[in-house]
């Protein structure tokens, strides 16, 4: 990408209630279901973050149901 065309868009990483990781522009309001998780920046870097903190891509509503079922 050069400098033209370059994304100098600052993001915010959102979490929803199924701890489930996105990212927002910050100039936009956040969408109903959506929190801001702490990490802002450029967009490389909140994909970055996000790659880092969401080991488990499975929903929590299913992590809670399969935790359930294996203490069962």
């Amino acid at each position: 990408m050069n400098n033209e065309t370059e994304d100098k868009t600052t993001y915010l990483v959102v979490v929803n209630d199924e701890e489930q990781y996105s990212i927002w522009p910050d100039y936009r309001a956040m969408p109903p279901g959506w929190r801001a998780a702490g990490k802002a920046g450029l967009k490389q870097e909140c994909l970055d973050y996000i790659k880092e903190v969401w080991t488990d891509m499975r929903p929590l509503s299913l992590r809670k149901k399969m935790d359930a079922a294996k203490d069962a």
